[in-house]
């Protein structure tokens, strides 16, 4: 939506500044400080190349805390806090099988913002 926004104000071809009416669109259009700040504390949690590689190692399938840990390279507890993280930010979610506790990504958007931060970064 909010590229929707931006994409249908009246955008000068000429490299002139935007009249006043669409400043004023713009400025109507940006989302509120709740929402940007929810979008920079997301953008945050993936700041960390720890938390990436978790992401990445779910990708493809769910796993438990000590595949994870096995593909990352990190111990169980230092994997066990970067999931909290995730789940607070509804990156990965869990599931329960006996004692064992599974991780996967949350949802498509998790799997669409890993697939499209890689495609970026490979250009």
């Amino acid at each position: 939506m909010f590229a929707m926004a931006l994409h249908d104000a009246a955008l000068p071809a000429d490299g002139q500044p935007l009249d006043e009416q669409a400043l004023q669109k713009l400025q109507d259009d940006l989302p509120g400080d709740e929402i940007l700040y929810d979008l920079a504390e997301l953008f945050r949690v993936f700041g960390d190349t720890t938390r990436i590689k978790i992401l990445y190692a779910l990708f493809e399938s769910e796993l438990c805390v000590n595949d994870i840990a096995q593909v990352v390279g990190l111990s169980q507890s230092a994997v066990s806090h970067q999931l909290r993280l995730l789940k607070t930010s509804k990156l990965v979610k869990f599931r329960r099988e006996g004692k064992a506790i599974y991780y996967s990504l949350d949802d498509d958007h998790v799997r669409s913002m890993i697939a499209l931060g890689m495609e970026h970064v490979e250009e």
